[in-house]
């Protein structure tokens, strides 16, 4: 007869932990590799001024690339903000009002990026 001694632990929270790291390194080297291919492209493309940088995203793979790296800064900013409201601030109205301002702004900030890439 096996005889357990103490309380059988519970562990609380989402168990986010391997895959928000994933996650953070994952965007993180995204948004390297594409810091890497548009210094490429300025520093080897000619005299920078407007008409550059506009031939640089005019090209619908930039767009596409840019429109991916801007939803991974998102999602990367999203984890990491998560997790300091989930972290330090205790009270959960509060901590849940903080969330949500955080998830509307970063869309925002995706649909702005969106509008000005398509403008160009």
């Amino acid at each position: 007869m096996a005889v357990n001694y103490g309380s059988k632990r519970v562990v609380v929270g989402a168990h986010y932990g391997m895959r928000d790291w994933l996650s953070q390194r994952v965007t993180a080297v995204l948004m390297a590799l594409f810091t890497i291919v548009l210094l490429a492209q300025v520093l080897f493309g000619g005299e920078l001024g407007y008409d550059r940088w506009a031939a640089i995203f005019s090209a619908q793979w930039m767009k596409a690339l840019t429109l991916v790296v801007f939803v991974a800064l998102g999602w990367h900013a999203w984890v990491g903000v998560r997790d300091i409201w989930m972290d330090y601030v205790k009270p959960v109205a509060v901590r849940l009002t903080l969330q949500v301002l955080t998830i509307v702004w970063l869309v925002a900030c995706i649909g702005w990026a969106v509008q000005v890439l398509w403008r160009l």
